[in-house]
């Protein structure tokens, strides 16, 4: 699989999130809609931290989003649980942004490289396998993320 392929791919997912969220307003994006367990700040809290984890992490390279973040968006975590205030929209809006950059810049072209974490869940074994699982990940949250703007309308 070509890497300028991938990296287009994870931009485009990416890049569809923030632009369909950019519209809602302040404030709704704290609410939990009926049926969900969480709201769409907490969306895209997660997609940063679970991508930080499954794409640099898992392939041997230093992750850069603060471990802080976890409780906040781990997975399994909720924000009905969250103690303190957790980062910004804004904040986590310029992250998501800037990690496709550094997906590109720490990973660049060795995506055919064994994976670092070998026994990890997506069962990857090579970059480009976490990227794809990566990508997976994303789409199934967009979908989330866009009915939950329906809801909210």
């Amino acid at each position: 699989m070509r890497n300028a392929y991938l990296f287009g791919q994870i931009e485009r997912v990416r890049t569809g999130i923030i632009n369909k969220v950019s519209a809602l307003p302040e404030s709704k994006r704290d609410i939990v809609p009926d049926g969900f367990n969480n709201n769409i700040h907490w969306h895209l809290g997660h997609l940063l931290v679970i991508s930080d984890m499954l794409v640099l992490q898992y392939s041997g390279k230093d992750g850069v989003i603060p471990a802080e973040y976890r409780p906040y968006f781990a997975s399994g975590t909720k924000p009905a649980d969250w103690q303190g205030e957790a980062p910004t929209w804004d904040t986590l809006i310029s992250q998501l942004t800037e990690q496709i950059r550094v997906f590109q810049e720490q990973l660049g072209d060795d995506l055919n490289q064994p994976v670092a974490k070998a026994d990890n869940f997506a069962k990857a074994e090579t970059i480009d396998e976490l990227l794809v699982m990566n990508i997976n990940h994303e789409a199934s949250h967009a979908g989330m993320i866009n009915a939950m703007l329906k809801k909210l309308a």
